[in-house]
Formats: structure tokens, C-alpha cells, sequence
């Protein structure tokens, strides 16, 4: 009787591998702010970092391919006035990053495709509403433009960064420190952590706890959690023992977990790395030098062990690379960019898979002829079966599935998505527009007519602007006449003084 003991699945020999010493970034002064967020941003275009900066806050941007020892003078982005506390990349737009600061400000960047010569220091848009520190930020996944802030102040803000308006403002709902924020897959609801023990989930538009779970985990340490793609919530947490926990909850039954597991006993509190498409859980400790990876499933234990990545160096941070940006010939599932002290290591989690069946194999071919018959050994090509469907299920892509008011009005759509069979190809420069709205000019009448007040205020001719730039140079002219003569006259008085 023949008795299946091992679980079957596809990932339970992921392994990761941290890339050679000339593809990592060197020299990069990672900020020592004592925060609990990750520092590092990454999408298939740039890596972006915060680091150690004087006289404000600040984050470098490299282009990926930028890699080996990075130049002490490389351009940093550089606006905030206190330091930088979360960055992360708009999932619409490879170019367009936000930044978060204690100086309570939230700005939003357009970083330029070349490497720039200057530090950029003027964002597109400076977003104020809070009256502290603010420490979280994320974009909405299906939505253009609409960022979540979270402060100090215990305020959720959700910005128009097309328009630069405050769309909500999620008062009166978070009594002490927000831990994190979450958004589920359709950007409908979110799951945020607070200092006070609870884990809510939140309906943003209607402003209203939908779920809420007091203490899943005993600890006094912070909480962290996330939304499955099922609407599950996975958390980590710390026992009353200061173990560290991790758990999976069903809103429809949010007393009991429906598992809850005990991992190990170190001070670190685990960030959470989510892949919808794979179900695994990455779970990264700031300090640790280790990542552990669990797969979710829909049966028991349903929180799967897989294995753990481990090395020598503790991590300050991880950056988590979108999946559009892997490398899929080369069966990559996951892509981390460890931060250390002074660098940015990159960490390939690969599935151990023959590209082919064929792969490696050599055919004997017998060639004769009217010459002598002889052997010769020809190398079948390993690309000949190389996308591994079952890997890379269709992924969210680049393009937007609802415009903003389209979503604050209480529409919802799932993510577009995109085939990774011939690989991504990122999308060339877009410039974030945005458009001020006027509060004196709520709605432009309706009809041709125009006042008198706007017809002055037209746009100057061709012939005006031509006749003021005459008229300038004529101006500059006679100063330099002037000056001339000035110096003239100088010159004739000091010599006469000699």
C-alpha cells in the first residue's frame, strides 16, 4: 500500500542565490534612521535607495543596469528637509516615484531615463495634510494616480497626485501609531496595523471599518499584515513569549486563525513580501541574514514551509522587484535586493527546472557521402521550449484599469494583465501631468462667451513679444555703453592719481 508523505507542489525546491560581486551596487550609504520600513524601492527600470544625507532627507536612483561601485558624486534626489522615511514606485509609471519625510510631506518625482547631471530637487507635486511625521506610502494597484499617506498624526490620507488634491482623509479610526497599510488585490479595501493591538480592514470610500481583530498576536512588538488575492489576511506578529508569529485569517471569521505559527525568537520584526501569482510569502527580518519563504495554500496546515535563504550579512532593508521585471527564461520567480551597510546585493529565487527536455543533450549525427563516413556531435538549442506556463501565469501590468474619479466614485476592476511569455519590455518615458484645479473656477460657463477680464488676459501676439525682445536688446545695449564709458573714466583717474 503505497502511502503519499511529501506534499506535491512546484515550489518546494525554490532556492535563492545572491548574484556575483560585479552585478551588485557599491559605495551606497544606507540611511541609519531607525524606522521599520524596507528603504528600498525597485521596479524593471530603477532601484531607488534612501541614504544618509546632510541637511535633509534624500534617496539615490540608479538604473538598473548601473551596477559595480557607484560614484560618490552620483545625483541624489534630494527635496525633503528632514530625512526620508518610505519611497515607493508608482505601479502605472516606471518613472514616477513618492516619497515619504518627517518634515510630514509626501512628494511626488519624475525621474529622467538618462542619468541626470544635477541632484534633482523639485518634485512634481508636494502633497501636505499631515501635521507629523509621515512614515507609509503606497499607490493604488488598478488606480491612476491615487496615493495612500499614512502619519504619526494616526491620519490615513488618499491623494489625487494628478490633480494634487486630498480625495479622503480616514479620520477618528486609528487611536495610536499606524504600523503598516495594505491594499487588497482591486484596491477596494485596506488592512492597516496600529500600535493599539488591532488589525482593521477598512472600506476607504464609504470611511468605515468593515473587520476588525483585536490582538492576533499577544506580543507588544508591531504588527504587519497584508491581503491575499483570496481577500485572506496573512499577519506577523510577536507571542507574549516575544516569539515571533505569523498567521492567516478569513474576514468571514476573523476570531480564529486559520493557522497561527510559532518561528523563532529574535527582536526583528518580519516584513512581509507577497507574490499573488506564485501564493508564496516572503518573510524578511530588518537585522536578520536570513529570508524564509511560505507557500499558501487551501489545505491544512494552508501555511506551507519551504525553505530559508540564509548568509552571513544582516539586512538594514529589501527591496521586492515587481514581477514583470524577472528574468523568465532563467525560471526566476523572485527578485530581493538586500540592503547592507554600504551596498545592495541582489537575490535571485529560481525554480530548479530543464528548460528542456532536450537541454544539454547532444545527437549523434552519422554524415556520409560519397567521402568517407564519419561522426560528429551537434548541440540541440536550449531555447526550444523555454516559457514555463505554470510559473508565470498572466501578471498585473503597467496600464491603469479605472482613472481616479472613476474609483472615488465606487467603481472597482482587477489589475490588467499582461502575458510574460516574450518577456516585459519596460515602457519608454511617460511625464506625469499635473493639473491644478482652480477653487475660484469651479466649472468654466457654458458657451462661447467671454469676459473682458479673460480677453485681456489673453496670450501676447508673435509681433509683441518680438518688439519686447527689441526693445530688451536695446536696453542691454546702452547698459554696456555705459559701462563702457564708466570704465573709461576709471581708468583716466586712477592713472591720473599714480
Amino acid at each position: 500500500m503505497s502511502r503519499r508523505v511529501v506534499r506535491q507542489s512546484k515550489f518546494r525546491h525554490v532556492f535563492g542565490q545572491p548574484v556575483k560581486a560585479d552585478q551588485m551596487y557599491e559605495d551606497i550609504r544606507v540611511s541609519k534612521v531607525t524606522w521599520d520600513s524596507s528603504f528600498c524601492a525597485v521596479n524593471p527600470k530603477f532601484l531607488a535607495i534612501i541614504v544618509e544625507s546632510g541637511g535633509g532627507g534624500a534617496f539615490i536612483v540608479l538604473p538598473l543596469a548601473k551596477t559595480g561601485r557607484v560614484d560618490k558624486n552620483h545625483p541624489l534626489v534630494t527635496g525633503h528637509t528632514a530625512p526620508v522615511l518610505d519611497i515607493d514606485w508608482c505601479p502605472h509609471n516606471d518613472n514616477v516615484i513618492a516619497s515619504a519625510s518627517e518634515d510630514t510631506t509626501v512628494m511626488v518625482w519624475q525621474i529622467p531615463d538618462y542619468v541626470p547631471v544635477r541632484s534633482i530637487t523639485e518634485p512634481v507635486v508636494t502633497l501636505e495634510g499631515h501635521s507629523k511625521r509621515v512614515g507609509i506610502i503606497s499607490w493604488h494597484p488598478t488606480a491612476r494616480n491615487v496615493l495612500l499617506s499614512a502619519g504619526c498624526d494616526n491620519l490615513v490620507i488618499l491623494w489625487n497626485v494628478g490633480t494634487g488634491e486630498m480625495l479622503l482623509a480616514l479620520e477618528d479610526m486609528h487611536t495610536d501609531l499606524i504600523y503598516n497599510v495594505g491594499w487588497n488585490r482591486n484596491g477596494s479595501l485596506l488592512v492597516t496595523t496600529c500600535k493599539d493591538k488591532k488589525v482593521r480592514v477598512i472600506d476607504p470610500r464609504k470611511q468605515q471599518v468593515v473587520a476588525e481583530k483585536d490582538k492576533p498576536h499577544d506580543g507588544a512588538r508591531p504588527i504587519r499584515a497584508i491581503f491575499m488575492a483570496d481577500g485572506k489576511i496573512f499577519t506577523t506578529g510577536f507571542s507574549k513569549m516575544s516569539e515571533r508569529q505569523l498567521g492567516l485569517w478569513d474576514l468571514n471569521n476573523f476570531e480564529e486563525p486559520i493557522a497561527l505559527q510559532e518561528m523563532d525568537t529574535s527582536n526583528g520584526v518580519l516584513l512581509p513580501f507577497y507574490d499573488a501569482d506564485s501564493s508564496i510569502v516572503y518573510l524578511c527580518g530588518k537585522g536578520d541574514s536570513s529570508i524564509r519563504y511560505f507557500e499558501i495554500t487551501d489545505e491544512a496546515p494552508y501555511v506551507h514551509y519551504l525553505n530559508t535563504y540564509s548568509s552571513k550579512e544582516p539586512q538594514r532593508g529589501m527591496g521586492f522587484m515587481p514581477k514583470r521585471g524577472l528574468d523568465v527564461s532563467k525560471c526566476e520567480i523572485a527578485r530581493f535586493f538586500k540592503l547592507h551597510e554600504r551596498k545592495c546585493e541582489p537575490i535571485v529565487m529560481t525554480v530548479p527546472r530543464k528548460v528542456s527536455p532536450w537541454d544539454g543533450i547532444y545527437f549523434i549525427l552519422f554524415l556520409g557521402g560519397w567521402g568517407t563516413p564519419h561522426l560528429t556531435a551537434t548541440p540541440l538549442s536550449p531555447q526550444s521550449d523555454l516559457f514555463q506556463d505554470d510559473l508565470y501565469p498572466d501578471t498585473p501590468g503597467p496600464e491603469p484599469a479605472l482613472e481616479a474619479d472613476e474609483w472615488l466614485s465606487g467603481k472597482d476592476a482587477e489589475p490588467i494583465l499582461i502575458s510574460l511569455r516574450d518577456g516585459y519590455v519596460p515602457v519608454k518615458n511617460r511625464e506625469l501631468k499635473v493639473v491644478k484645479k482652480n477653487i475660484l473656477d469651479n466649472r468654466p460657463p457654458p458657451g462661447p462667451r467671454r469676459s473682458h477680464s479673460t480677453a485681456d488676459l489673453s496670450s501676447p501676439t508673435l509681433e509683441e513679444v518680438l518688439e519686447e525682445i527689441r526693445a530688451l536688446k536695446e536696453m542691454v545695449q546702452a547698459q554696456e555703453k555705459r559701462i563702457s564709458d564708466l570704465e573709461h573714466k576709471l581708468c583716466q583717474f586712477t592713472n591720473g592719481t599714480d
